[in-house]
């Protein structure tokens, strides 16, 4: 099968989509299939791909200048018109990816959206306002698709109540091997924290839809030191609002695993998320997680066995969560070791076979509509 993959974002990046776009690469050319993928020009080089990348000119996003905007070009419809795709694949469009919904649709070749990016929370995060018609602007681009797929339960149910059709579920994998708790590392725990505070650790972008505020109760809790992994334009100021936090900057691959199985907790504040990819990665590395009881962690964390989930936007909830597990480290263990064993099958491989069975369906029911 032959499968263009355009994303609003690729590595070198650093998240969700640009991850997820990759893996299903990975999965696409180790099945023997033949994608390709195209996304926007980055201002560094480029990391090792297993299928050619096809980059289309881009601009940073004012004031986030790790987000990069594709700009018009004809690369991406010369691009896909030479691959001769069977299926293409829409990581979460935005800009690019409405670009390549309409050269698709020129073609008459099938579209399949992927729904990753909360756009109406982002609105209301940056404008207080605009959540209805970034809906809208959902709903046009998801509605062209021959399916959505979303990555969790309340994914799901908030495309149907907002009027996208043919919405199927299609969580994300983890990568057990790389995120295990056997990466424990005393060393660098002594480092992190000289006097022995257990160490609950925030992963992931620092920006305004992240809350990463929300941990400052945490931070004057005694006995507890609290590590930031990741970068964003909400840095500095979370620098000044997290007093004593150890900021590492953005870890990746081996690295960052190592970080996480040397936590002791693993909350993460964001209510925005379509899925949460790092309460996934906490789990598989035996980490206990207090979430936000909203969007994706609600599939992943099973309150009182995995980890507790808490009202969002709530410090004060965030702060007696972690205090009640750093309290009782039985507890604590013991969630770890069922957060573990709950992703132990969710593998990439899994994950990329049901996305595979969801091309063949799109594709039969298209060549049912032609006859």
């Amino acid at each position: 099968m032959r499968v263009v993959i355009v994303t609003e974002s690729f590595p070198p990046d650093v998240n969700g989509v640009a991850h997820c776009a990759l893996q299903t690469a990975r999965h696409l050319a180790a099945r023997g299939h033949d994608p390709l993928v195209i996304a926007p020009a980055v201002a560094g080089p480029d990391a090792d791909a297993p299928c050619p990348v096809v980059r289309v000119p881009s601009l940073p996003l004012p004031g986030y200048p790790q987000v990069r905007v594709a700009l018009p070009s004809r690369r991406l419809a010369a691009a896909l018109t030479a691959h001769r795709a069977d299926v293409v694949h829409l990581a979460s469009p935005f800009v690019l990816g409405v670009r390549g919904m309409g050269v698709a649709a020129k073609l008459g070749l099938p579209a399949v959206a992927v729904y990753q990016t909360d756009l109406a929370g982002y609105a209301r995060t940056y404008m207080g306002a605009g959540e209805s018609t970034a809906w809208r602007r959902i709903r046009t681009v998801h509605t062209a698709a021959d399916r959505t797929l979303a990555p969790s339960s309340a994914a799901v149910r908030d495309l149907e109540r907002h009027g996208v059709p043919r919405v199927r579920l299609w969580p994300r994998g983890v990568d057990t091997e790389r995120f295990r708790p056997g990466l424990r590392d005393e060393s660098l725990r002594r480092t992190l924290a000289p006097d022995g505070e257990a160490l609950v650790g925030y992963v992931g972008r620092l920006a305004p839809e992240k809350c990463v505020e929300l941990l400052s109760g945490v931070c004057a809790l005694p006995g507890v030191k609290v590590v930031v992994v990741g970068d964003g334009p909400s840095g500095a100021t979370l620098r000044s609002s997290l007093p004593g936090a150890v900021f590492l900057g953005r870890r990746t691959g081996d690295d960052l695993a190592r970080i996480f199985a040397s936590l002791d907790v693993f909350a993460h504040t964001g209510p925005y998320e379509t899925f949460c990819q790092t309460v996934q990665e906490a789990m598989a590395s035996g980490l206990p997680v207090v979430a936000p009881a909203a969007g994706g962690p609600l599939d992943l964390v099973d309150h009182g066995r995995t980890g507790l989930l808490v009202p969002p936007h709530d410090a004060g909830e965030v702060r007696d969560a972690v205090a009640a597990l750093v309290a009782d480290p039985a507890r604590r263990q013991a969630y770890g070791r069922a957060a573990r064993a709950t992703v132990q099958d969710r593998t990439w491989s899994a994950v990329g076979d049901r996305l595979l069975d969801h091309y063949a369906e799109v594709l039969r029911e298209r060549t049912a509509v032609a006859a």
